[in-house]
């Protein structure tokens, strides 16, 4: 089949329990830094851009380098990628932990996400050569799991421990502990690689990499430095060129890191559209909610994330549901519901407002989590299945840096629609100066300005729950379309 593995025998239920046990802590620390934030800023005295590139960073590169860690996977290896990811990962961590200024800690950062991007290619790719058929779907359904499990726990993980047990070090140390006796397991692993490999795409990885980070450097400096600074604009510029210089460069190439041809097919379309929606109507939310929970009602890091459970707890319980359902309901109906579900949560809670019950709120952060969780059981397992099983890397890598490309844009995006909304709103009565600032510390998770302020930052929020909706809504019937023709069950 293409493939080289190794020829003693390997229980699948160990490749499972490695993969899922390391994949749980990466949406730990992605999700949980957005909670330590104004710990971090007050710890290392930072600005607002400099603290949001804590979060930035690490969705940026684990974006960026995914599809090329997909390639590498299937050259030297899934198990040694996979093994590499774990390391890595754990070191930036460490890193983070022990950082004495805002700059180290952001390269740590930068350099867990690369780690991590390891670590979800080569153990997406280890599970798609571990099992077959049903099995595979299983699989991945449990994967989809230990991911919503990250989810739900990593908010209220940064909580304790930013709030009561020993600040956002602790939170950057006990994730890289945690993980480390991983390494230990994988050796016990199956290796396995494409046996006709193709070397890495070094000029579109560069393409990629720096259009995606200009992209991102654009829409987190553009409402500090203005939309019309020299920087913002030469970054969206540079952005435009190199995505026209990637497009080229990967039509042109005998082994591209992207096969953008395949984008032409309206089902693989449909597939890679998903994480990009959804990267709007629920990571950028898990991101965002906390700040706006600490800024308005007062809450601490700890309470802001026992409140988000009810938004990350659907996704422990509907991949498994899903999962086990999926062989007999259209790939067709689980993604446009997934949508749909988002959609519906995210206009129905624009209920929220300052010293908003818990349930008055319950429903709308159900709904949209119960949605996420639809395709935390599905997609993976769709993207990975659609190739032969000598480019599982491949496919894993495309899939997941279109997953993590639309996180990155999405928290830039939402996060920049809130602060320039906000900041018009105090404006007209504060002047531009004064209503940057208290902008700058609402968007942190802090208390300040009072009544106008937390009025001007709620219909901000609105605003971008209002933009979500419509997102959604219009994926959803993209998603139907492009999905009508060879639908299947």
């Amino acid at each position: 089949m293409g493939v080289i593995a190794a020829p003693r025998r390997v229980e699948p239920g160990l490749t499972l329990f490695a993969v899922c046990a390391a994949i749980v802590l990466v949406p730990v620390t992605a999700t949980g830094a957005s909670l330590a934030l104004p710990d971090i800023s007050g710890s290392l005295a930072t600005s607002l851009s400099s603290a949001q590139w804590v979060v930035n960073a690490f969705f940026l590169t684990f974006a960026s380098f995914m599809a090329i860690t997909g390639s590498l996977a299937d050259l030297t290896g899934r198990r040694r990628m996979f093994a590499a990811g774990i390391g890595l990962f754990c070191a930036a961590m460490l890193a983070a932990a022990c950082a004495p200024a805002i700059g180290v800690l952001i390269a740590a950062r930068a350099l867990a996400g690369i780690g991590a991007a390891c670590v979800i290619t080569g153990g997406s790719a280890l599970l798609a050569h571990a099992f077959e058929g049903a099995a595979r779907t299983r699989a991945f359904g449990v994967f989809g799991t230990a991911i919503g499990l990250g989810l739900a726990f990593g908010p209220l993980a940064a909580g304790v421990l930013v709030t009561s047990l020993g600040g956002w070090r602790m939170f950057f140390g006990i994730a890289a502990v945690v993980v480390l006796p991983l390494l230990g397991v994988v050796p016990k692993l199956a290796e396995s690689k494409d046996a006709h490999p193709a070397g890495p795409d070094w000029p579109g990885a560069l393409a990629f990499t720096l259009g995606l980070s200009l992209f991102v450097l654009a829409l987190v400096e553009g409402p500090e430095l203005g939309w019309d600074s020299p920087l913002v604009l030469a970054s969206f510029a540079g952005f435009a060129v190199l995505l026209a210089g990637f497009v080229a460069i990967e039509r042109r190439a005998e082994h591209p890191m992207i096969d953008v041809s395949l984008f032409a097919q309206p089902r693989f379309l449909a597939i890679c559209a998903m994480p990009v929606l959804l990267g709007f109507g629920f990571v950028a939310l898990l991101i965002v909610l906390p700040a706006y929970f600490m800024a308005v009602d007062g809450m601490s890091a700890l309470a802001a994330g026992l409140l988000l459970m009810l938004l990350t707890g659907p996704t422990l319980v509907v991949p498994v549901v899903v999962g086990s359902i999926a062989h007999r309901v259209s790939q067709r109906l689980l993604l446009v519901t997934t949508l749909v579900l988002v959609a519906v949560g995210a206009a129905w809670l624009t209920v929220v407002h300052p010293g908003a019950e818990t349930g008055e709120i319950a429903g709308p952060l159900l709904c949209v989590g119960a949605g996420f969780g639809v395709s935390l059981a599905i997609l993976d397992g769709a993207a990975v299945s659609s190739v032969e099983p000598a480019r599982a890397g491949m496919a894993a890598g495309v899939f997941n840096t279109m997953r993590l490309g639309g996180e990155s844009v999405s928290i830039a995006v939402l996060g920049s629609l809130l602060a320039a909304v906000t900041q018009s709103r105090l404006g007209s009565g504060l002047g531009p100066e004064r209503a940057g600032a208290i902008t700058a510390k609402l968007l942190q998770g802090e208390m300040t300005g009072g009544a106008p302020a937390a009025a001007a930052y709620t219909s901000a929020l609105h605003v971008g729950l209002w933009t979500i909706a419509a997102i959604s809504t219009l994926g959803a019937i993209a998603v139907g379309l492009l999905t009508k023709e060879g639908e299947t069950a």
